[in-house]
């Protein structure tokens, strides 16, 4: 794939990337704080408990709805126009969804977290604008440096739940509150952002493969499913965590901490993935990921000691980084410039579908599989198992392909 920086360097990318970075650390915040607080609220709203993640799961499913559009927003107006619609997405979901808290109304704090789901799907596009003006040898570390922004949000999101969940008589209406200001004050990073937009298609430019010929490419299709594998089973356990460590007898601060030290894994490998990338190849790291997904399975099942739960989604974190970081890293090089809109956006409406199913399968796994918390949580846990064979069959039916075929 041909970038725009080839001719350039890469200054400008790294300009790009130093502002992506801080839009992952401001608004990025949000992600963490929501996922904490949704289930949470949500079992508090609901009238039925397996609805208790249906919050979590409208936000998914709204960020799944908007990727196509999102998407072709970039392709005609550039970058900053599509991450401007994110953010006001995220700032009236988040109002909808205090004011849905202050009514103790389930319905309206849902239409809050769909909206919500708006400001998820921009966010997806970060990773991706950190490539648009990359080189092909600085292209998987841009991707890994903004993806290590969210170091900061992981910091950040947390102690802001523990700050203004209880602030008001209303549980987490402050919180919600805080969101609409990091949208708000975070929007502005992106009149500092330098992507060209793409060019208009002329009467002879080339056309492209369609979305179809594009996903029978053996390595889109694989890169596809191993980025929809890690995001949703990421996804899947994470929704439920707060609900199973507040199920098992610990508070809300454990829950938070939980969530946190998850997120920080997420994260931190970012400063080093992009050159695990470059050194051993993209797919071995994808298989790293994939395999260390199966190892936080496997210590979430062996137990429901506060322990188990920070080493299963630290683990958890890992694994998703190294699996999404790789998928992404191999989807970028697999599509030409005049496909970006199109692929892009194909391939995130995708990986939030599975996303969507994963969330609104934890809840039901986690509230109405079992007849206890330890039951539930077992539940979720082992519902990973099938999804991680299909991503890594597929990665080895990649590896073993004849070359030239």
């Amino acid at each position: 794939m041909t970038m725009i920086s080839t001719h350039t360097g890469d200054s400008r990318t790294k300009r790009n990337v130093a502002i992506l970075v801080l839009a992952q650390a401001v608004l990025g915040a949000q992600m963490p704080m929501i996922f904490i607080v949704g289930g949470l609220a949500g079992q508090s709203l609901a009238s039925n408990a397996c609805f208790a993640t249906l919050p979590i799961s409208l936000i998914v499913l709204g960020s799944m709805l908007s990727a196509t559009p999102i998407s072709a927003i970039m392709q005609r107006w550039g970058r900053p126009a599509g991450f401007f619609v994110g953010a006001t997405g995220g700032s009236l979901g988040a109002a909808i969804g205090a004011y849905g808290l202050y009514l103790g109304s389930f319905p309206v704090f849902l239409i809050g977290s769909f909206l919500t789901g708006v400001y998820m799907s921009a966010h997806g596009f970060y990773r991706f604008a950190a490539a648009d003006t990359a080189s092909d040898e600085f292209r998987p570390k841009a991707i890994s440096y903004v993806m290590a922004g969210g170091l900061l949000a992981a910091l950040i999101g947390p102690q802001l739940v523990k700050m203004t969940s209880q602030a008001y008589v209303i549980p987490f209406f402050g919180t919600y509150l805080t969101v609409i200001a990091l949208n708000v004050l975070g929007s502005g990073l992106f009149l500092f952002l330098d992507i060209p937009k793409p060019e208009a298609p002329s009467h002879d430019s080339p056309r492209g493969r369609t979305r179809w010929e594009m996903l029978k490419t053996p390595r889109i299709a694989v890169a596809v499913i191993c980025a929809m594998v890690s995001y949703a089973l990421m996804n899947l356990v994470m929704t439920s965590t707060p609900l199973a460590v507040v199920g098992c007898g610990f508070d809300e601060a454990d829950a938070a901490n939980v969530v946190s030290s998850h997120v920080l894994a997420m994260y931190i490998p970012s400063f080093f993935t992009g050159h695990l990338i470059a050194r051993f190849g993209v797919e071995k790291v994808v298989a790293a990921g994939l395999i260390i997904l199966a190892g936080a399975g496997a210590v979430a099942l062996n137990g429901v000691d506060l322990e188990n739960f920070f080493v299963a989604l630290v683990l958890l974190g890992l694994g998703w980084n190294f699996g999404f970081i790789g998928a992404t890293t191999m989807l970028a090089g697999a599509h030409e410039p005049h496909e970006r809109g199109r692929m892009q956006g194909l391939n995130d409406l995708l990986v939030f579908g599975g996303v969507t199913l994963a969330s609104l399968s934890s809840g039901g796994l986690m509230n109405c599989s079992g007849g206890s918390a330890v039951e539930g949580w077992s539940a979720v846990n082992m519902a990973m198992a099938p999804f991680l064979m299909l991503a890594g069959g597929a990665l080895i039916w990649l590896v073993l392909r004849p070359k030239d075929a």
